[in-house]
């Protein structure tokens, strides 16, 4: 999610999914202009979606929405009892989704003759480097995303295992989700 639009789309596709919950509550911080909102959707004021939003803020995330649909039980929680469950289930959502990084990575082309294929292919995915591309016509070539920190070594390291026999040339760069583990 990378504006408010799709985190309005994401929500309303929610309320429409949980229209039979009592409330969805919700929180989302965009980074595009620095935008953030939340909703108690009828709870108690600052009960649920501040709570919602104060956790996304401390994990330090941004471009998301977190949504908690909840169905009312019969056991009234109080205000305490409500901002501890909407900020645990929102913890716990974050935590079970995992997080995207977003990345600026410089792209190479990195071009070899067969026998030095295998070591070149072996290195790549022994240091987790996203390989976009494997061409193998007289040549192999390999487009690689580097992370920038680990450009130089990742550079020197393949001059190394190859002997300098492998052209390498940095054909541009973009942004990578990574996803942390």
């Amino acid at each position: 999610m990378s504006n408010e639009e799709e985190a309005l789309e994401f929500l309303a596709h929610i309320r429409s999914e949980y229209s039979d919950a009592t409330h969805n509550v919700y929180a989302y911080v965009i980074d595009e202009n620095n935008i953030f909102r939340y909703s108690d959707d009828g709870e108690p004021s600052g009960t649920s979606g501040m709570p919602t939003l104060d956790v996304i803020r401390k994990e330090g995330l941004v471009d998301v929405i977190a949504v908690t649909s909840r169905y009312f039980g019969g056991t009234l929680l109080g205000t305490g009892g409500l901002v501890h469950a909407y900020s645990t289930a929102a913890r716990m959502a974050l935590s079970d989704s995992g997080i995207v990084t977003c990345t600026l990575c410089d792209i190479f082309k990195i071009k070899c003759d067969y026998t030095l294929s295998g070591k070149i292919q072996h290195h790549i995915a022994s240091e987790n480097y996203i390989c976009e591309d494997t061409d193998y016509g007289v040549d192999v070539t390999f487009t690689v995303c580097i992370e920038k920190c680990d450009t130089q070594k990742f550079m020197e390291k393949i001059t190394e295992l190859t002997g300098a026999r492998a052209r390498i040339s940095a054909v541009g760069e973009k942004y990578i989700n990574i996803k942390e583990e």
